[in-house]
């Protein structure tokens, strides 16, 4: 199979799927980025605790996407079906039972993430630090987040599976809206601008709140007033679901509890990383927010490579999902070389962006992250194009759940830690040896694609 080869339409494809998603993933990054650099010009302890505190947010922001990709592997497979008139009444409806089960399960977890947050944020923070600034600073930053799981919830889920049925634009510019909300929000609430109060790290949450509330809302009236092609509506909310249960759970559970169990690595990646000091942790901020303005492109490819696998074996076309699925890993490589570049050619003015009042130690480690993200990267492309994306969308979910996080509890995670507890190895190597398994999961993800085993059926439930 070829990796690289001369198909326009393919790649006119790809580009019209991934490139939407990836400008709405830029502009997700872009409201992380704004808190972090408007918070380091309010103080170096203010953004390092809204940093660790939005780890715990990043956790449920991983189930979400976790059940919203598991989702978009059969709303992609039934919108194939119906599009070839392939059982089309039976793959409508399962479509939205797909969605109603993703939705119900989504308040669920958000419900949780909540009660936590409202109930336990000095447990959640000292999970991540022991510096008592960053603690309390980071327990106000949990308490006025509270109802923003809820919402945030509902906008990543149903952009998610709109996407999945080719209607990547109109999230886009909904969180174009939702970035300026967040920006006009910082600018008063947290300096206290226009006659408000000067809230500082609260008046950072308070604005995040406010711009899901206004994404959430868009996305969701969208979904149930407007759209034609899932035909999702308020009511299908209380719709019987009994015959896909078992098939979601099937299919879908294992992108979950994949995404949750790795959820959970990234976050040991953290609570180590949190331990290594507070320069370690402003450092790491500044490298999260650069490696995900890297990245973009890259999911967008990994959300239109889930779709197009799927909508190709939904119309039966097994042997022409086989040859995307080379040309995807092609593409993987090219856009981490290509980040790679990003990052090295950038880290200089990113680094600079955060201001005066962080410490030259945090700087100094910064230029170190940045200079291992560059290497990793390149792997990290390959690996999440197939595993987020061709090898999920063929609905490879079970042995990924396996797959996926072996390599992160079993090499990464401990092989981090000795470098930077027991060995206390410079910056990079600990930041090498903490995500090293996405070259061992880069050489994992070409053997499976050869194998062509992770190409599953999927039915539309039981009669």
């Amino acid at each position: 199979m070829k990796l690289f080869r001369k198909d326009a339409h393919f790649y006119k494809k790809v580009f019209v799927l991934g490139f939407p998603i990836a400008l709405q993933t830029l502009v997700t990054v872009g409201v992380g980025m704004l808190d972090n650099i408007m918070l380091s010009h309010y103080s170096e302890d203010t953004f390092s605790a809204a940093s660790l505190a939005n780890a715990y947010v990043l956790i449920f922001q991983i189930f979400c996407m976790g059940l919203g990709m598991g989702a978009s592997v059969l709303v992609s497979r039934y919108w194939g079906m119906k599009k070839a008139h392939d059982n089309e009444e039976k793959a409508d409806i399962s479509l939205k039972q797909t969605v109603c089960l993703m939705l119900r399960l989504m308040f669920f977890f958000a419900t949780i993430f909540a009660i936590g947050a409202a109930f336990l944020p000095k447990l959640i923070m000292t999970s991540y630090t022991d510096k008592e600034a960053l603690i309390d600073l980071g327990i106000t930053y949990l308490r006025y987040s509270t109802l923003t799981f809820f919402f945030l919830g509902i906008s990543l889920v149903t952009a998610i599976v709109l996407r999945s049925v080719g209607q990547s634009r109109f999230p886009l510019y909904v969180s174009l809206g939702a970035l300026l909300v967040n920006l006009t929000g910082n600018y008063i609430l947290i300096f206290g601008h226009l006659g408000a109060p000067k809230m500082g790290i609260a008046g950072a949450a308070l604005a995040t709140l406010l711009a899901r509330v206004f994404e959430a809302g868009a996305d969701m009236v969208y979904l149930t007033v407007f759209d034609t092609k899932i035909g999702f509506r308020l009511r299908h909310l209380f719709m019987k679901t009994k015959t896909l249960i078992s098939e979601y759970f099937r299919v879908c559970i294992p992108v979950l509890i994949s995404d949750a169990i790795l959820a959970f690595g990234s976050n040991a990646v953290t609570m180590v990383i949190g331990h290594l000091g507070s320069a370690f942790v402003a450092a790491n901020s500044i490298t999260t927010v650069t490696q995900q303005l890297s990245t973009v492109m890259i999911q967008g490819v990994c959300q239109a490579g889930a779709i197009i696998t799927g909508q190709s074996l939904g119309k039966g076309r097994k042997e022409q999902a086989e040859e995307q699925g080379w040309l995807f890993l092609g593409m993987g490589f090219a856009l981490g070389f290509l980040s790679a570049l990003f990052i090295f050619f950038t880290k200089t003015p990113v680094i600079l962006s955060y201001g005066d009042k962080t410490s030259a130690e945090a700087v100094s480690i910064a230029y170190q992250l940045l200079n291992a993200i560059s290497l990793i990267i390149i792997f990290q492309a390959t690996n999440s194009i197939m595993t987020k994306g061709v090898l999920r969308g063929g609905g490879d979910t079970t042995v990924l759940m396996f797959a996926d996080n072996i390599f992160l509890w079993a090499m990464a995670l401990p092989l981090g830690a000795l470098a930077g507890f027991i060995f206390h190895l410079p910056a990079f190597w600990i930041y090498f040896f903490l995500k090293s398994d996405q070259i061992a999961k880069t050489i994992w993800c070409v053997w499976r694609l050869r194998s062509r085993k992770w190409i599953k059926k999927i039915s539309t439930g039981k009669n």
